[in-house]
């Protein structure tokens, strides 16, 4: 990626130009449903650990089993995608991701259930990596930015299938029809957007012996750390913003979720405006500034751990780590001597890896110290990552 400015194509022929707005469209449609699905599936656990009536530690093996079967299917899933095409894979996974939400209700057993949730991982994975290149690919023929929109959809999708799930089990409905309702509209999207989706750009010649060799080359290596870092940097917030509200900063029990709320709604105001700011700034100036964002917003936690300065802290995290997954998946897409396929499913296994231990890690640093210190490592993180980390992702390129 370049660091002085955003270098895009130059403005596409009328007919080239209506196709990819036809494309921005249909992607769209496959971020908010993507959104939709896996917010499904997290309103869906408090029931079924319930119904299995098991402990939170053994409920942690199904979070577990969803990221492990993530994280297994990227070295496939980028190959898959790269010889099929993304649009062909975001039809067929489309309907796989669907097929498997709908039977996880039906699981008799939960040793059943780990097995279908690490499919459902693999589902999703595939999913997740073709929707990336088509957006990557959107943008490149579009001529203009629309990776953070269309981030920003995912975060719409997921606030509706949320609620979705929340008025549909307050209705009594089963979880049953509810996977049917979830999975037909995802289905749906995957089919119809097939015809209005691009044909990826041609795979780096320079691929082959990297990658047939069985060797992570060197520019993934530095692409993925700094997302690994950057993800479990966001992940130590989805399960500890709402528990540093209620045990450090002295929030009632009933508004310790106001923690998330405030991060994922800096998250959804990061990603939608970012596209305007990226036409008029370089992305490495951008990130650096949203990096540092993060940084500032952590430091006013631990430094004023009172309700409302948390909650300003909250969302600048939010504000400062909304982009950074939308950016590291362009940085993969370009990697040089990869194809963007195999490019963003790189990406995409180290940035899994680090929102999966992200958590855990700041539970085991409370544990040693207290949760000031270990969300004190995370603005340290986040003040490498502005230093740094964007500077040497951008000099990939």
């Amino acid at each position: 990626m370049k660091s002085s400015e955003n270098v895009l194509p130059r403005t596409p022929a009328s007919a080239d130009l209506q196709a990819a707005r036809r494309a921005t469209w249909a992607t769209m449609a496959q971020f908010f449903v993507n959104g939709a699905t896996f917010a499904t599936w997290g309103v869906w656990i408090p029931v079924l650990k319930t119904s299995f009536q098991v402990s939170d530690a053994v409920l942690s093996l199904a979070m577990l089993a969803v990221s492990a079967g993530a994280i297994l299917a990227m070295s496939g899933v980028g190959r898959w995608v790269g010889k099929a095409g993304s649009a062909r894979v975001l039809a067929l996974s489309g309907v796989a991701y669907s097929i498997l939400l709908v039977i996880i209700p039906w699981a008799t057993f939960f040793p059943l259930l780990l097995v279908i949730l690490v499919l459902f991982g693999m589902g999703m994975a595939a999913f997740d990596v073709a929707m990336n290149v088509q957006a990557a690919t959107v943008e490149a023929r579009l001529g203009k930015p629309v990776m953070s929109t269309l981030h920003g959809m995912f975060s719409l999708g997921g606030m509706a299938g949320a609620g979705l799930g929340g008025l549909l089990m307050g209705a009594g409905v089963s979880l049953q029809v509810h996977g049917v309702v979830i999975a037909a509209m995802t289905v749906l999207a995957a089919l119809l957007a097939r015809s209005y989706l691009l044909t990826d750009a041609e795979s780096h010649a320079a691929e082959g012996h990297a990658m047939a060799s069985g060797g992570i080359p060197r520019v993934l290596w530095i692409l993925g750390t700094v997302a690994f870092l950057g993800l479990v940097c966001e992940g130590a917030m989805y399960d500890w913003a709402a528990v540093y509200m209620r045990d450090v900063a002295g929030a009632p029990t009933a508004q310790s979720g106001y923690g998330y709320a405030t991060f994922a709604t800096g998250m959804a105001v990061g990603r939608f405006s970012a596209d305007l700011l990226r036409r008029r700034f370089s992305d490495e100036r951008l990130m650096g500034v949203s990096a540092w964002l993060g940084c500032i917003g952590m430091t006013l936690v631990i430094a004023a751990p009172w309700p409302w300065p948390s909650l300003i802290g909250f969302t600048l995290m939010g504000l400062g780590v909304a982009n950074l997954m939308p950016f590291f998946f362009l940085a993969g897409a370009k990697l040089p001597g990869m194809s963007p396929a195999a490019g963003v499913a790189g990406v995409a296994r180290f940035a899994y890896v680090g929102m999966l231990l992200g958590p855990p890690l700041i539970g085991g640093i409370t544990h040693a110290t207290s949760l000031r210190v270990a969300l004190a490592l995370v603005a340290l993180t986040m003040g490498w990552i502005a230093l740094a980390g964007i500077r040497r992702v951008c000099r990939l390129g």
